[in-house]
């Protein structure tokens, strides 16, 4: 297709295609990854533990090197960690402080992960919680609002001195992930949200 120099391709009607999205692929690790990237925080700092886990599908079937990549963030903290060729990942964080949302309701510690899935276009988007701050937990905006099923699929367990968490694709038992309220997803066939937590907490 031709355009006059004149086209505002920011108005023009027939600029306006969709482009796929496209997940991390097999070079993941070569473009994205860096020396240290599963550190949070340097092992041995002061507060700092280790996080395990594993991504499976709905039949428990790991997802393996090289189709996840997940970053995990929160405050000064960032990480990015691949599964294995068992689906295992782990790395290393200090717990983060409670804080508040703009309506001054109190969230329990935790952080905001990111799942991207070779090939799935769409992100997963979902939180880590830790079991043992039950109190905190209990009083939480997003763990109050969901179910007490979907709650428990956000919840890492005290393991080992560290932290142990199943993150699941799918199934009876699948992760509660997060989508904007109203954004036709992928997770629910393109036509529904399927967690719309998110937009509703502003959080």
């Amino acid at each position: 297709m031709i355009m006059s120099q004149d086209t505002d391709p920011t108005t023009d009607p027939r600029y306006r295609v969709l482009t796929p999205s496209q997940g991390p692929g097999p070079y993941a690790s070569m473009t994205l990854m860096y020396d240290g990237a599963e550190n949070g925080v340097a092992p041995g700092t002061p507060g700092a533990v280790r996080v395990t886990g594993r991504v499976v599908d709905g039949a428990e079937r790991p997802i393996t090197a090289p189709d996840v990549l997940i970053e995990v963030l929160q405050g000064d903290q960032f990480v990015r960690t691949l599964t294995d060729d068992a689906g295992e990942f782990a790395f290393t964080v200090r717990k983060p402080e409670p804080t508040r949302l703009a309506d001054g309701r109190l969230q329990a510690p935790f952080f905001h992960v990111i799942l991207h899935v070779f090939p799935l276009p769409e992100l997963h988007r979902t939180r880590l919680y830790f079991a043992d701050e039950t109190e905190a937990n209990s009083a939480d905006p997003l763990l109050s609002y969901l179910d007490d099923e979907d709650g428990r699929t956000l919840l890492a367990a005290p393991d080992d001195g560290g932290y142990r968490w199943e993150i699941r694709l799918s199934g009876e038992r699948q992760t509660a992930f997060l989508v904007s309220l109203g954004e036709p997803s992928l997770l629910d066939g393109g036509e529904t949200p399927s967690r719309p937590f998110r937009e509703q907490l502003s959080v």
